[in-house]
């Protein structure tokens, strides 16, 4: 009886409407499961690939094991868990930016690329915090310095030196390369969008302000199981027959 009292008492009702609730569970099982199938997919892969696959499946069970706090958080308390959010994004975002590395690594990508990708990443994602949580009344400095890392990002792997490895890679390489600029272009572009919306400064009076749970998180789960699935695409591709 007291065993069933305890789980009682940490399950927390999810009512039918509340679909903040239900993409955090979603997310969590979908992230979960992507996990396993990489994880269990590296025995068919060579060395060359095996540790971008390694990778994906990494981002994917990061990601699963933050949403599922996140999930008990908004349960708990009914608010936005926005530390837990930036810390997976810490965590799993370089790790994304590592993606490209790994794939142009035979073209000749040197790491000074990976670095630079890594640190416009984290100024991204502390500026992001700082702003949102931290300092909200200067949000609007915090986020414009957040939305400079990120569109110099966007420039590096669309017109930069990112760009032009995979240029000279060809065939599969930049085919995933395509794919990858697209997620980091239309499919990262929710989170500025949600931090405009979730903090108040100049843009408030053109956005308005709410609350963008449900996006981030079916944002989360496209990326994250999105960037693994092309990377995964490739290693298939490249396998020699």
């Amino acid at each position: 009886m007291t065993n069933l009292l305890l789980i009682q008492s940490t399950i927390s009702k999810l009512l039918p409407t509340d679909y903040v609730g239900f993409t955090f569970f979603v997310g969590c099982m979908a992230m979960m499961a992507a996990s396993a199938f990489f994880f269990l997919s590296l025995s068919q892969f060579d060395r060359k690939w095996r540790t971008s696959v390694l990778v994906s499946g990494l981002i994917t069970f990061i990601a699963a094991v933050h949403y599922y706090y996140m999930r008990d958080y908004w349960a708990a308390f009914q608010e936005s868990p926005t530390f837990f959010r930036y810390v997976d994004w810490i965590l799993t975002v370089p790790l994304m930016c590592l993606e490209f590395y790994l794939i142009l690594k035979v073209a000749g990508a040197k790491t000074n690329l990976l670095w630079r990708m890594i640190f416009l990443s984290v100024v991204m994602l502390v500026t992001g915090y700082l702003g949102e949580a931290v300092f909200p009344e200067s949000a609007a400095l915090w986020g414009f310095i957040s939305g400079v890392a990120y569109f110099i990002i966007v420039y590096d792997i669309w017109l930069g030196a990112a760009s032009k490895l995979a240029k000279s890679a060809g065939g599969n390489v930049l085919a995933a390369h395509k794919i990858l600029c697209w997620f980091v272009l239309v499919g990262w572009a929710i989170y500025p969008l949600g931090y405009m919306l979730g903090t108040d400064g100049w843009y408030t009076s053109l956005l308005g302000s709410g609350s963008v749970d449900v996006a981030y998180n079916i944002a989360d789960a496209i990326n994250k199981i999105g960037f693994g699935l092309v990377i995964y695409n490739l290693a298939v591709k490249s396998q020699p027959n």
